[in-house]
């Protein structure tokens, strides 16, 4: 690894004004270490290298998701101590209710365990064999379910997207051209709803604007489609409009995320991420004959509707995090966090997706490892080697993560082939950003010495989960 003295200076040196500092303290730590190298080596061979079967006391910083991995607030955790765990109508399911409708804007709300809870509820509702759904790139568990139910996913998002080095503001956009397109050849009744996700995740984090969705729900409003959104971090999503698109600079992240949800008509979220707790999902909608599906399923797959999978005290968590995630101060510092790491690895021109999202920093392995085909799995070796460098668990988001096509068996090659450092809310410090720029500086090195890997093990679904990898 490199000296300190040769690291990267700090934002505020480089950008010539005052760091920022997080807006909260720590009460209380939990102890991490970093096993040996010859540890690390045994660990990830017998994980197959794949570091989600890494078991995390073999791990110094977990970097693999942001999803659950948040630290709770005291005021979170003393809410848990108020947990109402009646089986029906808990005084908690009310609140969170209540919260949802505030913040969110929704009417009608069905909690679930967790968000691909939400999805499967959502996407067995309205999804029928034959429909297409459309949305602004696949996400994993969105997609799976959506082809359970019988639907086809098609990739409406702007083709920026598509190429990690554009800094189009907005790479999380809706070509309407395209949803339209489709909309025309297959006809409107084969689209049971639009799926859109803020933030887009497999893109880099990146945003949709106000401007866009506003069209979009005119559009889907000509054509009587329904029009969803994956809400998971939307709030990042308002960061980045309150940032960037004229006329929203002096308006609070709340009011931007409530504007922007009017006009969807309904929402999935996995509370893990956005809503600053370990465990938990809702869905919400306007539609009351979609409510009364949603909440009758409910029933059948996760629990009760006043509870669906989760504990009382878990959803007064919940509720809780919903007011605190969408303070301008808490999301400004998560972002902030992100972007610091982000220009450490951009001082030594590692090259990473641009613009900077809002939860992970996404190294773009095809030019990393710029002679590796992607048959060889550019990102999950990546992943591997930064883990063999430092302990630092980060997560393939590429071919392994795409899977195959449900007709044809063969692998999706993803023009995007990425390995996601994801930082977990309220968790690290910028000391150890500087570890993790350090160690990525380190693989970036020695890339024309890494050898890449081949799937050995591959499960049926989701398979970048549970697959298993060796050295070629």
């Amino acid at each position: 690894m490199s000296s300190p003295h040769n690291r990267p200076r700090t934002m505020g040196q480089q950008f010539g004004r005052r760091s920022w500092a997080e807006p909260w303290k720590i009460k209380m730590v939990e102890p991490i270490r970093m096993i040996s190298a010859e540890e690390r080596q045994k660990a990830l061979e017998e994980a197959g290298y794949n570091t989600f079967l890494l078991h995390s006391d073999d791990v110094y910083i977990d970097l693999l998701t942001d999803s659950g991995t948040s630290a709770m607030s005291d005021r979170q955790w003393a809410g848990m101590m108020l947990g109402d765990e009646a089986y029906a109508g808990s005084r908690n399911f009310y609140h969170l209710e209540s919260v949802i409708r505030e913040y969110y804007g929704y009417r009608h709300v069905v909690p679930t365990h967790q968000g691909r809870g939400a999805e499967h509820l959502i996407s067995r509702a309205l999804i029928r064999p034959g429909h297409y759904v459309p949305g602004n790139m696949y996400f994993t568990t969105t997609r799976l379910h959506q082809e359970l139910a019988g639907g086809t996913f098609v990739d409406v998002i702007v083709d920026e997207a598509h190429d990690p080095a554009n800094l189009h503001p907005f790479k999380g956009n809706v070509d309407l051209a395209k949803l339209e397109a489709l909309v025309k050849r297959v006809g409107p009744e084969q689209i049971p709803y639009v799926s859109l996700a803020g933030t887009v995740n497999m893109a880099g984090g990146q945003p949709v604007s106000m401007a866009n969705v506003r069209e979009l729900r005119g559009l889907c409003d000509r054509y009587g489609i329904r029009l969803y959104l994956d809400a998971t971090r939307m709030v990042e999503n308002a960061f980045f409009i309150q940032e960037r698109e004229e006329g929203y600079d002096t308006a609070s992240i709340a009011a931007i995320l409530k504007e922007f949800c009017s006009y969807t008509d309904g929402a999935w979220m996995s509370a893990k991420k956005d809503n600053l707790v370990n465990i938990g999902g809702w869905l919400a909608v306007n539609d009351e004959d979609v409510f009364e599906q949603a909440r009758n399923m409910v029933v059948v797959y996760e629990g009760l509707h006043t509870y669906g999978g989760m504990a009382g005290r878990d959803m007064e968590a919940v509720a809780i995090g919903i007011v605190e995630s969408v303070q301008d101060d808490h999301v400004r510092s998560r972002v902030g966090q992100v972007r610091y790491l982000g220009d450490l690895l951009s001082e030594w021109e590692i090259p990473i997706v641009a613009p900077v999202g809002g939860h992970a920093i996404f190294l773009d392995a095809k030019r990393f490892y710029a002679d590796m085909p992607q048959d060889h799995f550019p990102a999950q070796t990546l992943a591997a080697e930064l883990y063999l460098d430092s302990g630092v668990r980060s997560m393939e988001r590429g071919i392994a993560s795409a899977g195959r096509d449900p007709e044809t068996g063969r692998n999706r090659y993803p023009a995007l082939e990425l390995t996601r450092l994801t930082i977990p809310r309220r968790v690290y410090t910028q000391a150890h950003m500087d570890v993790i720029a350090e160690s990525v500086k380190a693989v970036y090195d020695k890339r024309g010495q890494t050898r890449g890997l081949e799937m050995v093990y591959e499960p049926e679904y989701l398979r970048f989960f549970q697959a298993r990898f060796a050295r070629l």
